[in-house]
């Protein structure tokens, strides 16, 4: 199988070569190549030792990135290019990082030292795929298998127990069950791993294409690094909407939805606080009234735990907390939404609502169509022109501070103004509106609400 290098990073391994060196692409953008998907970057192995490295890239400029490891960073065309020269790892008595390199005298030795075989091929114009592992085979099988003994590179690297995960859900593979097995038995490992790491390959699995299966396979792991999951786990909703436990739901729920970053997280938190929120009634179906609130208050704690930038928590918590809205094809409702949360986020929370619905008895699909019918609603009120915003209101504050009004409490009158204008009590007219507010109340010379 032929591989199609760009030229920059084709520059750089006829420079090596030319140099009298092995070179190489590796790693995951051979992976990817195989698979028929555009690698986002490449990186290059060699035989070459840093000072010969840069020594071939004559006129290209060469940035030291990491070379105790062996690595320097070649910018050709305009674009970085790794280079890491043959190595193998010392000992990781951290659970993250060798302590220390040493660089090696064949391809084989430094591909034995990687994750899974999936990313231990090598590719060269000259040579082909060099693939000494395997990998090729569980490409071709969906499987995501480790390099050697499966426990021992869990112990080198705690974090590659979340990166299998990670690359099962986005690729669609299963995971071989040697592997499997020594993700069950080394997950304690991640206890050790940076909030930061895990929160990249968490977000990286709620992306994936097939999240389903893995998370009920290996729900223990997520209730390591999450342990609030854990009371989630078989718990029966006891309600005519539901088929699965919590867990369950919100694995296929998950699976079933958008893949946008903000869809996906909320989904994924949005039912966590079910169980805390259950109410049995005297017939014995489970209702869980408030349990958006607290799965958002719960979710903000852990996504601050993991590290996650504020605005992706603020948005995520703000549609964990709107998700359980009844989907109803009403304009005054969906103008309350719109002024809520704006146009982009009420896009989102339908999302959100489309995905646990498709998790739930077939009879809630129907909200599907309802929510459809909301998304079109909304972005005809928006073309239209139609004010479902303080932006679009008729009247500003200054006109509200000439008669009267001031501080706090011209943002709650533009507020009450708005609620009147959507509920279609009152025109978006500004004689109107200005009228209108100087009936809200009387302090003195004062306007004040009498709410």
């Amino acid at each position: 199988m032929d591989i199609s290098i760009p030229v920059n990073v084709k520059d750089v391994l006829e420079r090596l070569e030319q140099g009298g060196f092995e070179a190489y692409i590796v790693g995951g953008c051979v992976r990817d190549s195989i698979l028929g998907v555009k690698p986002k970057d490449y990186d290059i192995t060699t035989n070459a030792l840093p000072d010969e490295i840069i020594a071939c890239m004559d006129g290209l400029r060469v940035i030291e990135t990491g070379l105790k490891h062996g690595t320097v960073t070649v910018v050709s065309n305009g674009e970085n290019v790794e280079v890491t020269t043959y190595r193998v790892d010392g000992k990781y008595s951290d659970h993250r990082r060798p302590d220390s390199v040493k660089f090696a005298s064949s391809l084989e030795q430094d591909l034995a030292r990687r994750d899974f075989t999936v990313n231990a091929m090598a590719y060269s114009d000259k040579t082909g795929i060099i693939d000494v592992f395997g990998g090729q085979q569980d490409l071709f099988s969906g499987r995501i298998r480790c390099v050697g003994e499966p426990a021992v590179r869990f112990e080198e690297d705690a974090l590659r127990i979340m990166r299998a995960l990670r690359f099962a859900s986005t690729l669609g593979f299963r995971i071989d069950p040697l592997t499997a097995s020594a993700v069950h038995e080394k997950k304690q490992l991640l206890k050790e791993i940076s909030a930061e790491r895990i929160m990249s390959e968490l977000t990286g699995f709620v992306m994936g294409s097939a999240p389903c299966d893995l998370m009920i396979e290996f729900d223990d792991v997520f209730c390591t690094i999450i342990p609030e999951f854990a009371k989630c786990i078989g718990f029966d909703q006891r309600s005519r909407y539901h088929v699965y436990d919590v867990w369950e739901h919100t694995a296929h729920a998950l699976e079933n939805s958008k893949a946008d970053k903000e869809v996906r997280l909320a989904i994924f938190f949005h039912d966590i606080e079910k169980p805390t929120s259950c109410r049995i009634d005297e017939e014995g179906h489970g209702h869980f009234p408030g349990h958006e609130k607290r799965s958002a208050e719960t979710a903000e704690r852990i996504m601050r735990r993991l590290k996650f930038d504020n605005e992706t928590i603020k948005n995520t918590c703000e549609l964990i907390k709107y998700h359980y809205i009844t989907p109803v094809d009403d304009k005054r409702v969906v103008k309350h939404l719109i002024s809520a949360m704006g146009l982009g986020m009420f896009d989102k929370l339908a999302e959100v609502m489309k995905g646990d619905s498709r998790a739930k008895q077939s009879f809630c699909l129907e909200r599907v169509n309802t929510l459809d019918a909301m998304k079109y609603l909304a972005h005809e009120i928006v073309s239209n022109g139609e004010c479902c915003t303080l932006h679009g209101l008729a009247v500003r504050g200054s006109d509200l501070e000439e008669i009267g009004f001031e501080g706090k409490e011209i943002g709650t009158a533009l507020d009450e103004l708005l609620v009147m204008v959507i509920d279609e009590k009152i025109p978006n007219d500004r004689e109107i509106l200005i009228e209108t507010a100087r009936g809200f109340g009387q302090r003195g010379k004062k306007r004040v609400f009498e709410l």
